[in-house]
């Protein structure tokens, strides 16, 4: 079974992963775990969550690293920071949305990536950040093994992510009924009830 691992600190944006952790969960091929640097986490919109590994316990076969945004990026880990940077060297999945890009472009792990995030104003005092001329104004960005997302992109980070993993040839449909909503889902593949 494959393992994704979902890092959540504190005051974490709870809307940004929960497309992408539903689909996953839902298969018979696929494990969520999710880590942080506290025994217990709130999300931004109240939700209590213990996870199951601390930042520096994440297990070392892992398929798929996924950084969900919120309030707390300001984290100072260095250990964390070498795992990531370890896996993008390494070739593995990363992905990233809001704050999460924030972290990764402040300790200089997007300096050979094509990305994006919530805006590049925000990095003008990161001086690990060296790659302006690769930030697309886009809601998400793929390259290599790596995702990027904005803060408004939720449906389309899930996408993204699903794709870079593989996860099903049927991905698009499956998110449409969310994108378009039932009606319009409806009118282009028919009624899944009917």
């Amino acid at each position: 079974m494959k393992l994704a691992v979902f890092i959540i600190l504190d005051q974490f944006a709870d809307w940004e992963g929960a497309y992408l952790s539903t689909q996953l969960n839902q298969s018979k091929d696929w494990q969520v775990a999710y880590a942080s640097n506290q025994d217990q986490v709130s999300s931004i919109g109240g939700l209590q969550v213990k996870p199951q590994y601390q930042l520096t316990t994440i297990p070392e076969k892992v398929d798929l690293l996924v950084l969900i945004g919120g309030n707390s990026w300001q984290l100072e880990n260095e250990k964390f920071k070498m795992l990531l940077k370890q896996r993008l060297l390494d070739g593995q999945p990363v992905t990233a949305i809001c704050g999460a890009v924030d972290f990764m472009a402040k300790n200089g792990l997007l300096n050979t990536y094509r990305h994006t995030g919530n805006s590049l104003a925000l990095w003008t005092d990161f001086s690990e950040y060296h790659n302006q001329q690769q930030f697309l104004e886009a809601q998400v960005v793929s390259d290599r093994n790596l995702v990027t997302a904005n803060g408004t992109a939720t449906l389309e980070f899930t996408r993204q992510v699903l794709k870079l993993v593989h996860f099903s040839e049927s991905v698009d449909q499956e998110l449409d009924l969310y994108q378009l909503g039932f009606y319009q889902y409806v009118e282009k593949y028919g009624n899944p009830f009917a």
